[in-house]
């Protein structure tokens, strides 16, 4: 079984060193950085089960930090870790989307116990339809960690368009349900980070685009299930 991969990101490097190394003794597979960015860096670099984050850090603090690896994966867990016990803190923190929330100093015995139960409900949760990299949608080829839709792949009239990483989620989510209803709330929650007007608003933006990329397949066409959410046609090949 392979070890959980946690990046912890700690501007004191003295206590950052102790928790990796506790952590390490049971058994997990820490990352340490000590500042925003690199932490950003290293959350680019490798692949993680779950992050552990300071607040106040220079160059980029942990809730900046967690907003941008939000707009990139809605379900990673994230843990604050905090000198400060002020009622705004933990509630920006978790409107960001934290999963915990632990004020120093606490009894690292405490911190162990909420990284396993945190895991094991994300474990849980986990979707098998998570683990596609690539989809094939009609004439189109979609390389979801590159961002890459392909027309026509390889063929005369291949064309290639590079997509922003919401476009590129929400394509993800609609390949995932291909011919099925996605309910709005659901890409709502895991893109946006809400379900609410306004990002209900941005979410019709961003169809909108998606329907121009997938206009040059006729059999292909976004509905909109009125009270629902949306759902991805796709006619059978031999139809055409």
């Amino acid at each position: 079984m392979t070890n959980n991969k946690i990046l912890l990101v700690e501007d004191d490097q003295n206590f950052g060193d102790v928790l990796r190394s506790y952590l390490e003794m049971h058994d997990y597979e820490v990352t340490l950085a000590t500042d925003g960015i690199q932490g950003l860096e290293s959350y680019k670099k490798g692949e993680f089960d779950l992050c552990i984050f300071d607040v106040m850090m220079p160059k980029k603090d942990g809730f900046t930090l967690a907003k941008e690896i939000r707009e990139q994966d809605q379900t990673m867990p994230i843990i604050f870790l905090t000198a400060k016990a002020m009622k705004d803190d933990v509630l920006q923190g978790f409107k960001i989307g934290a999963d915990d929330y632990i004020t120093k100093p606490f009894n690292s015995e405490e911190l162990l116990y909420r990284i396993q139960a945190i895991l094991k409900r994300s474990l849980s949760k986990a979707d098998p339809r998570e683990d596609v990299k690539e989809f094939n949608i009609g004439k189109y080829h979609f390389n979801y960690p590159l961002r890459i839709l392909t027309f026509d792949i390889d063929g005369p009239n291949e064309e290639k368009y590079k997509l922003s990483p919401k476009e590129a989620q929400l394509l993800r989510m609609f390949a995932m349900y291909k011919n099925d209803i996605l309910p709005r709330s659901e890409a709502l929650t895991k893109i946006w980070g809400e379900d609410n007007y306004f990002t209900a608003r941005s979410m019709d933006v961003f169809v909108t685009k998606l329907r121009k990329y997938l206009k040059m397949d006729e059999n292909i066409e976004i509905v909109n299930i009125h009270g629902n959410g949306f759902q991805l046609l796709v006619k059978a090949e031999e139809e055409a």
